[in-house]
């Protein structure tokens, strides 16, 4: 990034300020992320015998691994832009980070939700994984 700081337009520059400062702040959040996890995790196995029954405490921990993924995603897209590796966020990257999110949202699901809620969010994540693929195909099958 030094050797482009130089000429790079003043619009450049403040974009790079912006993305190295939101990375470093959703580091923050993943670190802190992390560090929740850990303490409910080892809180569930103190406190409560490890039962696959029980699909909340799952529900719980898989939602929260669900969340850092996310998170991890997104920093990963603005990182890349920090490097100058592409000058913006692509449309790819935000269209899988919502992916992620619909995943996550069937993983926190309750039993008790209703099927038209289901059926909108399956809904939903069809129409975006048709357009994910499609912006791949127009992308040349690049990877994720």
């Amino acid at each position: 990034m030094r050797r482009y700081w130089r000429v790079m337009t003043f619009y450049e520059r403040f974009e790079q300020l912006v993305a190295l400062i939101l990375s470093a702040v959703i580091a923050v959040v993943i670190i802190v992320a992390v560090v929740e996890l850990v303490e409910i995790v080892a809180l569930i196995l103190i406190n409560e015998p490890l039962n696959p029954m029980r699909s909340d405490a799952f529900q719980l921990v898989f939602g929260m691994i669900m969340t850092l993924l996310i998170a991890l995603e997104f920093k990963h897209s603005i990182v890349k832009v920090a490097l100058r590796r592409e000058s913006i966020i692509q449309v790819k990257t935000v269209i899988l980070i919502a992916l992620l999110a619909l995943a996550r949202k069937f993983v926190i699901l309750d039993a008790d939700t209703s099927p038209g809620k289901i059926a909108a969010l399956a809904g939903a994540l069809l129409a975006l994984g048709i357009v994910y693929r499609l912006v791949r195909e127009h992308d040349g099958g690049a990877g994720a």
